[in-house]
């Protein structure tokens, strides 16, 4: 999809000629302020009016449409509740632009103009908020028709927002927000796309094709590992998921160095499961919204839009990405529960449940990774049914063996407004995992699922600073939210780039 064109300018967003002018008020707020002053007066108090009759309270996500019939310089005028002043934060602002450019383009606006707030979270810069509003903006004007043809029902996309600020010396800093906001925003769009198309499309051919776009970028570089070289390094584990699919699995690594990266720099690597649809295998899944497993891939793709914004943020890192792409289903040649595998680690695992392929594949994407001696080493992926049952739909699943590095993925997370939630990895849970036969079983058991699996993908990280996270209580959302759709989210995609930005800030 396009991506919305998002600008900074200085000035006064009520002396702006414009289709649509959006003005965020926080709830009780009795008198107005700034721009909302000067938009009421020209009025008649009629903005006032509206908050003494309670018609609009500023409650989070409220909007009422004001026609000004010609009173001021903008056509319409919107007003966005961003909540109580005592609980703002930053995704308070993100989800106000979401929930505006809903509005904005059922009035059929292709361009309108917001006012930077007059009440900002405690601590939070001018660059923060903007950030934010820009991807509100862009993730809230996201919608996928690619494979629709009753275009004539589809609701325009919104083209531009410009976002006004009437301080000169804020504006450098919103500028910069907007930079941040846009790429961070533009990368979620891409994992949204690439988790909506069907399988049939998204194969692990098509997403190294994807990466091979990718590595048109400044600074990036494309290596694919074909099936013939997996099998010469033993990636035994990822060889033995694709067994059972006509399709070739791939094993993609994206790396890209920064200009200003120093040469002795120990990379960042990311690791994404990549499985482009997941049936079970020979433990098969109920057929109930198995469909939803085409975004079985979400980890993968999140990774590649992240060293896309890396790449287009021209950040100052080493950074790898890598993708072990395969299917998982249950043909002729499917793994079977009692076989062993011998991943590329040379620890040998038996498959005691073949739905837990996730990790099999992390497993020889993992031991690859090290390879690498990364300064941080983090994999995301949609890796476990219990995640969805311990955090529900809010909270990413956080593990690691880092204190440091899990306190800056925290960080990125609040900043994102993609929160994690810290869980044990103690290695008392390693008793669901022996095997009588081989190193480790591929499940523990329904008690503690969520802390077995990322157990079993500590065996393969060595020493190095590692964090897993599990968003397979995320990456899909039933329902339509402020800036997030229904459908494939991307939701983990800004926590990895924030926590790129806030590692070269530094």
């Amino acid at each position: 999809m396009n991506v919305m064109h998002v600008e900074a300018k200085q000035g006064r967003a009520d002396k702006e000629v414009t289709d649509l002018l959006v003005l965020l008020l926080s709830q009780g707020e009795t008198s107005l302020k700034q721009e909302a002053a000067s938009i009421n007066a020209l009025l008649g108090g009629h903005l006032q009016t509206l908050l003494e009759q309670r018609e609009f309270e500023g409650k989070a996500n409220e909007t009422v449409l004001v026609h000004t019939q010609g009173k001021t310089p903008a056509k319409r005028v919107l007003l966005v509740g961003v909540g109580a002043k005592k609980e703002l934060r930053l995704d308070s602002f993100r989800q106000a632009i979401g929930s505006a450019v809903k509005r904005v383009r059922q009035a059929k606006v292709t361009s309108f103009t917001v006012a930077m707030p007059s009440t900002m979270p405690r601590g939070a810069t001018a660059l923060e908020i903007a950030q934010a509003m820009a991807e509100g903006a862009i993730l809230g004007n996201y919608q996928f028709n690619e494979y629709r043809t009753d275009n004539g029902s589809k609701a325009p996309d919104i083209e531009r927002l410009t976002l006004y600020g009437a301080d000169r010396q804020q504006l450098r800093q919103i500028t910069e927000g907007v930079r941040r906001g846009t790429a961070t925003g533009a990368a979620t769009t891409l994992v949204r796309d690439l988790c909506n198309h069907p399988s049939n499309v998204m194969t692990p051919t098509r997403v190294a094709l994807e990466a091979k776009a990718i590595a048109k970028e400044a600074g990036v570089t494309l290596t694919v590992l074909e099936q013939k070289n997996m099998e010469e390094l033993g990636m035994g584990a990822l060889l033995g998921v694709a067994r059972g699919s006509q399709e070739p699995p791939k094993f993609i690594i994206l790396e890209y160095k920064g200009d200003k990266a120093k040469k002795s720099e120990q990379p960042v690597v990311l690791v994404g499961k990549t499985i482009t649809f997941d049936t079970g295998g020979i433990s098969l899944k109920p057929s109930e919204n198995m469909e939803q497993m085409k975004a079985d891939m979400t980890g993968g793709a999140e990774v590649l839009a992240t060293v896309r914004a890396a790449a287009r943020l021209k950040l100052p890192m080493h950074l790898i990405g890598i993708l072990p792409a395969a299917e998982n289903m249950p043909g002729g040649r499917a793994i079977k529960p009692g076989d062993i595998l011998k991943t590329l680690s040379g620890k040998t695992i038996e498959v005691q449940n073949t739905d837990a392929e996730g990790r099999l594949i992390l497993s020889d994407g993992l031991a690859y990774a090290t390879r690498y001696k990364p300064a941080a080493l983090i994999d995301i992926a949609t890796l476990t049914g219990a995640c969805v049952v311990a955090l529900g739909q809010f909270a990413i699943g956080m593990f690691g063996n880092d204190d440091r590095l899990k306190e800056q993925v925290r960080k990125a997370g609040l900043r994102a407004g993609e929160r994690v939630w810290e869980m044990p990895l103690w290695d008392e849970y390693f008793e669901q995992l022996r095997s009588d036969v081989a190193d480790m079983r591929n499940i523990g058991g329904r008690g503690g699922g969520m802390i077995t699996a990322a157990l079993f993908l500590s065996k393969f990280v060595g020493d190095y600073p590692w964090v897993h996270l599990d968003i397979a209580s995320t990456d899909w959302s039933d329902r339509e939210r402020a800036y997030i759709p229904k459908g494939p989210t991307g939701i983990g995609t800004r926590l990895l780039i924030q926590y790129l930005i806030n590692r070269t800030l530094r």
